[in-house]
């Protein structure tokens, strides 16, 4: 098989002479690479494709972009304009130079469907213009009900129509509201201390002067004089694509690649199996004023296979989590026949999934009990009659107790998760979110965040994102003011949400070690734990500082609840007046 090489110089766009093609492109500076590229993938007979890129920056419009129809894990579903679209490719290999890949308007940079090994190295994405405003607070009267703002302007895109605040109006595209809204420190682009996740829905907005406004209205939480204050668009519209979705591929290699900025998450991967992302990073240009990078989370793991290994990365500055490692749960609509389920994708943002295939194997989950059941069902067929509801055929009958309501978690997609030597830090949310019941090892990293630094939750209610985690190792990591949002969160926080069915009290999570960490941080919550069995904090290094007004003063440092088989030893802790322990509302001495 020969390999197909589309090669972009600074001049020419080249194909190798062994190809016994030769295609000369003029570089077009500024101008559109859309159909440059879409051309390349479409033409490329074989099942092997390698673009190489030279060093510079090459733009993209979605006027003449690749359109398909995609559901998207975590995303909103429909028409997207895709300037990558890899599918059915048996070899991809993307490889630049301090290349530069700009987007501009709604674009899904890359599609990597039904592909396999797939190698991208040495590319940054970054977007002309974001999909997100920013300004300076300076003045707030909240009796009155009102803040100014001076707003950035220097590349940005909004304006005043009809007493609001319109953007990005980009390709005739423009958000209904100014939506989810987040204020930050303006020193440290961090998440401002103490701030809550806001709708920024204002009565009226006025211009007073030059670029300075004034919103009016109530707000849950006025913003603190001189932070800075972002808005990035109504919840439900603002996730437009990932940067990057893998989706039904194998063995998959990220090496120094850098997301700037994205219309969603960086990194996406969906029922695919093994994914290395090394030396890359979702964060702001050095030289950019810009608060935010990926306007979702920088990574994200959805019914991933094999092994999943984040390395030496860098995440900062996004709307999100830093990663997300999850399995699906389904409920069970109907049951039909001795072999055969209908089950319902229940969050609108799973629309469209694929949550299992022939030859996997499913867990069902037999309500109040929140256990994976000891049966595992095979799948002989399955059939999707739309995009919520899916009728599963099994190669051996059903259980006689299985009913409808109750759930079911595919056994086979779930991955082995390893994150070592990363720095997570000035975003909003969790540093990462663990929900795989397969070896799990947190080693060497970096946390500093707005919400829990470490968050266990899989849950049977809203998102329905499984699973319960049964090998977790979280040592020698250096955790630094975490928890810092308005919301009440510990560093490590161990809190499945359940469904109205499922017994509160019920073990959930098992066999969690965290060890040898080092924690400097302003508040009191460092470990906080419902339904464990099996957990060890042990050798671990915890200093309360006062960098940061507290914000919880009054919260034990450790708390337990419906918890079983907890040990806590040799652990160095200073600064605390005390050492509190709370289990099930009791509190004792260490």
């Amino acid at each position: 098989m020969k390999l197909f090489i589309i090669q972009f110089l600074i001049l020419v766009f080249v194909v190798p002479s062994y190809a016994e093609k030769i295609i000369p492109i003029p570089r077009q500076g500024d101008r559109d690479m859309t159909p440059v590229v879409r051309e390349a993938i479409e033409n490329a007979n074989d099942k092997e494709i390698k673009l190489v890129f030279e060093e510079g920056k090459y733009y993209f419009q979605p006027d003449f972009a690749y359109e398909k129809y995609c559901p998207i894990t975590n995303h909103k579903n429909g028409i997207k304009r895709i300037a990558f679209p890899f599918e059915n490719f048996e070899k991809v290999t993307i490889e630049g130079k301090n290349t530069e890949l700009i987007f501009n308007g709604q674009m899904f940079p890359f599609l990597i469907e039904n592909c396999q090994n797939v190698s991208i190295k040495n590319i940054k994405i970054d977007w002309k213009v974001p999909f997100t405003i920013q300004g300076t607070v300076v003045a707030v009267n909240e009796k009155e009900e009102w803040m100014d703002v001076v707003m950035d302007t220097e590349g940005y895109s909004f304006q005043l129509r009809r007493g609001q605040l319109q953007f990005p109006n980009i390709k005739h595209f423009t958000y209904s509201s100014l939506g989810n809204t987040l204020t930050f420190d303006p020193k440290t682009k961090a998440v401002a201390h103490g701030a809550l996740d806001l709708n920024g829905r204002p009565e009226k907005v006025e211009l007073l002067e030059s670029n300075k406004y004034r919103f009016h209205g109530p707000m849950r939480q006025f913003p603190t004089l001189n932070n800075k204050i972002n808005f990035k668009g109504p919840h439900g519209d603002n996730r437009y694509a990932p940067a990057f979705q893998m989706i039904s591929s194998k063995d998959i290699s990220f090496d120094n690649v850098i997301v700037h900025h994205a219309l969603g998450m960086g990194f996406l991967a969906e029922r695919s199996e093994n994914v290395t992302i090394k030396n890359s990073g979702v964060y702001t240009r050095k030289d950019s004023d810009r608060l935010i990078s990926s306007t979702a989370d920088a990574t994200h793991f959805c019914n991933v296979k094999g092994k999943v290994l984040v390395e030496n990365c860098r995440f900062e500055n996004m709307l999100d989590d830093a990663t997300n490692v999850h399995g699906t749960y389904v409920f069970i609509d109907k049951v039909v026949g001795k072999r055969s389920v209908i089950v319902k994708l229940e969050h609108y943002q799973q629309y469209g999934f694929q949550f299992a295939g022939k030859g996997d194997e499913i867990w069902w989950i037999h309500q109040p009990s929140p256990d994976r059941q000891a049966k595992v069902l095979k799948v002989a067929s399955y059939k999707e009659l739309n995009e919520e509801y899916t009728q599963l055929t099994f190669e051996n009958d059903l259980p006689s107790a299985l009913k409808s309501g109750d759930l079911m978690e595919n056994k086979t997609w779930n991955p082995e998760f390893t994150m070592r030597g990363c720095t997570m830090q000035n975003h909003r949310a969790r540093n990462i979110v663990l929900k795989t019941p397969e070896k799990i090892v947190i080693e060497e990293n970096y946390f500093s965040s707005s919400m829990s630094a470490v968050f266990f939750r899989g849950e049977s209610f809203h998102w329905f994102e499984s699973g319960q985690v049964e090998d977790v190792l979280i040592q020698n990591n250096t955790f630094y003011n975490c928890a810092t949002s308005g919301m009440e969160h510990a560093v490590l926080y161990i809190t499945p949400r359940l469904g109205k069915a499922t017994d509160k009290k019920a073990i959930y999570d098992r066999n969690i070690r965290f060890i040898n960490n080092k924690i400097n941080t302003f508040d009191s919550r460092i470990v906080w734990a419902y339904n464990v069995d099996g957990l060890l904090i042990k050798g671990n290094e915890i200093i309360k500082n006062n960098e940061l007004e507290e914000l919880h003063p009054d919260r034990p440092i450790f708390e337990f609840n419906h918890c079983k088989n907890v040990e806590i030893g040799k652990n160095k802790i200073k600064g605390f007046e005390e050492v509190i322990i709370k289990e099930d509302g009791q509190l004792r001495d260490m």
